[in-house]
């Protein structure tokens, strides 16, 4: 009997986590979560972990698992899943995963890409000038550097502008360049399913889901993490705006318009690495979940 990960895909806040928990219960199977902002058990209102209902109506993995003070690495990520997946396999059919993090849902589905070594001096130069100048000017030498990166990577993460800066610089060739081995063989065949509206549908629901997250009481989970602002996990964005609130740099109000900008921007660099994947099946957001129930059904049944 042939193995399935059904992997749903799509921009932040578009209703991956519903659609995933419906296609689970119906397979009566479990849910791997590829969303790396998810992993830490400090964060959840920020990264719209799945509420407690969600968590209970099907089983889930990799959901606040760590703490931001561990190092986990996508590397560790790819192994971690793979293992637990080889693990489900024996007793189901069909697995789903879902998130919205593309190189850690990309790492599961075919392997990662082998870059070259480069000088650390290179890495630690970087980290100077984000240190002295912030992180704009780096943005601005990726683009001149490796625009496909540019628009590919979530470049308001530090640690992923710094990493494909010091790879276009200590090999003299573009971060992407390095992004097109050939798939690792797996033992499960990848059924993707994305999700996906208008852009100005996608930014509205944005724009909510912050709102929300505003009123659920973000600011008090910010406060309980200022003292630990520097580690890479809260790198991310939806904290480290609200950090500049607390420290006196910036308005409550810029802040949160800053949450949305950026996760708007994010939106769309996901959109960007999802297009290139002609294997996925798309689905307006506002189809029934059961017209996507049965086309996985028809996928099974060939």
């Amino acid at each position: 009997m042939n193995k399935y990960l059904i992997t749903i895909l799509g921009p932040t806040a578009i209703g991956k986590t519903s659609l995933s928990i419906e296609i689970a219960k119906h397979f009566n199977t479990e849910i791997i979560s590829s969303d790396s902002r998810q992993f830490y058990k400090e964060m959840s209102i920020g990264t719209a972990v799945p509420s407690i209902d969600e968590l209970s109506a099907v089983k889930h993995h990799f959901i606040q698992n760590i703490s931001i003070h561990d190092t986990y690495s996508v590397g560790q990520f790819e192994k971690d899943a793979i293992s637990k997946l080889d693990e489900l396999f024996k007793s189901h059919n069909h697995v789903v995963m879902v998130g919205g993090s593309g190189l850690y849902t990309n790492a599961v589905l075919n392997g990662l890409d082998s870059f070259p070594k480069v000088d650390q001096a290179i890495r630690i130069d970087l980290k100077s000038q984000l240190k002295e100048k912030g992180i704009i000017p780096l943005q601005e030498q990726l683009k001149k550097l490796d625009v496909v990166s540019y628009q590919k990577i979530d470049i308001e993460n530090h640690q992923r502008l710094i990493r494909a800066l010091e790879i276009c610089i200590g090999s003299g060739k573009s971060f992407s360049s390095f992004l097109s081995k050939k798939a690792t063989q797996r033992n499960f065949i990848p059924i993707k399913i994305g999700l996906t509206a208008d852009r100005e549908i996608i930014y509205n629901r944005i724009n909510q889901r912050v709102d929300i997250m505003i009123k659920n009481d973000l600011l008090t989970e910010i406060k309980s993490l200022i003292n630990y602002k520097h580690l890479n996990a809260l790198q991310t964005v939806g904290y480290k705006e609200l950090f500049f609130y607390l420290e006196n740099k910036i308005s409550l109000e810029f802040a949160i318009e800053e949450i949305k900008k950026n996760t708007r921007r994010f939106a769309k660099r996901q959109l960007t690495w999802y297009r290139k994947d002609d294997e996925i099946k798309w689905f307006d957001f506002q189809d029934h979940n059961h017209k996507i129930i049965q086309y996985i059904e028809g996928l099974l049944n060939q």
